[in-house]
């Protein structure tokens, strides 16, 4: 299979039953708006070591029902926090905005709760890594660079210092 995985997902998927197998649906229990999909990445993990796939129209369902368990996550969750934050207009962007179920199903829970949904044109759903490389890029040509101790959680925007990384500021 091809990486990025999700656009091949989302093809074969097509052809799939999404009912066929039950995969988690990470944290739609709790109260938590975080989007990790650790748990149900280990799940289709342990799926494929005990069930092998030994058919198209397994992998097509497999893949059908995988996807399922990721659209309905990221769009309940997402309808959720709008809806808590009172929120009336949501944007998709990323990779993610690009798979054909997550699109189809937010336009049809957004649209049931009057939420308006913005989702740009699929050539425009690029992978947000192709963005931080670029901007890395820039920071590389002019020698910017930030020290080993720098978070992964900004709380402040950072000033930078050609040369000298950066202080929070």
């Amino acid at each position: 299979m091809d990486y990025p995985g999700g656009i091949q997902i989302d093809k074969l998927s097509k052809k799939g039953n999404k009912n066929k197998y039950d995969f988690p649906r990470p944290f739609l229990k709790s109260e938590s708006f975080d989007f990790s999909f650790s748990g149900l990445k280990t799940s289709l993990l342990h799926f494929l070591k005990k069930n092998e796939i030994t058919s198209e129209q397994m992998l097509f369902d497999v893949c059908a029902s995988y996807q399922e368990a990721i659209a309905e996550t990221l769009v309940e969750k997402t309808l959720r926090a709008s809806e808590q934050f009172n929120i009336s207009d949501v944007a998709m962007a990323g990779g993610v905005a690009a798979n054909s179920r997550i699109r189809e199903l937010a336009k049809d829970r957004f649209g049931q709760h009057n939420i308006n949904l913005y989702i740009p044109q699929i050539k425009y759903c690029t992978d947000n890594a192709a963005m931080i490389a670029k901007l890395a890029y820039k920071y590389f040509e002019n020698s910017e660079f930030s020290d080993i101790e720098v978070d992964v959680y900004s709380t402040k925007r950072p000033s930078y210092t050609r040369g000298k990384g950066f202080k929070q500021g």
